[in-house]
């Protein structure tokens, strides 16, 4: 290998594992020994000399060598943390979720209900629902914005012939200590939860207290892969509520963890996009792959999904459900893509 070329090596592998230092400062820093001033010098400690090592050690060979011995003490430490069942979790997220099948019929216990008069004054309401899965109509996804264009959250919901559609939102679990951070979400500060719930209380909660812009997009899924989809839900729902697990900003989000599921009914669904992550422009995405209504072009379809005015006027109507669907175009249901 030619000097240059050797030169250019060594400079890309210096800024990767510069990168990597970062990444596992920011680890120590948010998921460390506490308290926070123990973490915070074990972080500068860690990265400070893995830094040293990289600038002064040589030869090169050596100095990497140091850095990687490093980084396997990090990774034990980080190995040996667990996800944890039992804290004084926040009530919104106090219980998990579950269900039995039983034929078409769905019991599904802890489906949140909760009656809001603000957003952090509400009764709470935990409630056990049954739901006959020969009679699901349609699969709709729900986009929630509450700051950046380029990230949502969703929601997906099944709504039935014959009874009231069951909302579920992947989310973060937060204990009574706890406050949401995107950046604490890469570095197991939370542990994942699946919400089943009303949509008087997903959606308004959001709509009419938290002030956020809600999308609702009717799906072009036919109603097995709709129910197929919900089974696989009901698998995950049932696990988490047995062996918790780490929610991930990256991994194991609101948005992945639906392709997640989706790809185990469904295989042969289409590749990976860079707006699953930046989920914000997932509804142009679902609407070039066709998994939205065709007859409007997708800015129009867009402005009459946004529900946010008919979501306030309808407020605690028991036909909340069906006056937010007012005037939504209903795709033709065919073949998932």
């Amino acid at each position: 290998m030619s000097p240059r070329l050797k030169s250019l090596a060594r400079g890309t592998a210096g800024v990767l594992l510069f990168l990597l230092t970062a990444w596992w400062v920011l680890a120590l820093l948010y998921a460390g020994p506490r308290p926070q001033g123990l973490a915070v010098a074990l972080a500068a400690a860690y990265g400070v000399g893995s830094l040293a090592v990289l600038f002064f050690l040589r030869p090169f060979r050596r100095a990497v060598a140091v850095w990687l011995a490093g980084l396997a003490v990090v990774l034990v430490w980080w190995w040996s943390i667990h996800p944890n069942q039992l804290k004084d979790w926040q009530p919104d997220v106090a219980r998990t979720p579950r269900g039995e099948l039983h034929g078409d019929l769905l019991t599904l216990h802890d489906v949140r209900n909760f009656d809001y008069r603000s957003e952090t004054d509400y009764t709470e309401r935990w409630e056990t629902r049954s739901y006959d899965l020969s009679r699901i109509r349609s699969l709709d996804l729900f986009l929630s914005y509450w700051g950046s264009p380029t990230i949502a959250h969703t929601i997906m919901s099944w709504e039935f012939e014959d009874g009231l559609p069951l909302a579920i939102s992947i989310e973060t679990r937060k204990d009574k200590t706890q406050v949401y951070s995107a950046i604490a979400g890469f570095f197991k500060q939370y542990e994942l939860v699946y919400v089943a719930a009303d949509e008087r209380d997903l959606v308004r909660l959001r709509t009419n207290y938290r002030g956020e812009e809600v999308y609702l997009y009717r799906l072009a899924a036919p109603p097995d892969l709709a129910r197929a989809v919900l089974l696989d839900y009901l698998k995950s729902m049932n696990e988490l509520a047995e062996r918790p697990v780490f929610y991930n900003a990256f991994t194991q989000n609101c948005t992945t963890t639906i392709r997640m599921h989706t790809k185990h009914v469904n295989p042969g669904a289409q590749p990976f996009d860079w707006r699953m992550l930046a989920n914000g422009y997932i509804d142009q995405l679902l609407y070039e792959r066709g998994n939205l209504d065709q007859s409007l072009p997708f800015p129009e379809l867009r402005a009459r999904s946004l529900i946010v005015t008919k979501a306030k006027a309808a407020d605690q109507d028991p036909e909340f459900s069906r006056r937010i669907r007012e005037g939504l175009p209903s795709p033709r249901r065919g073949p998932p893509s």
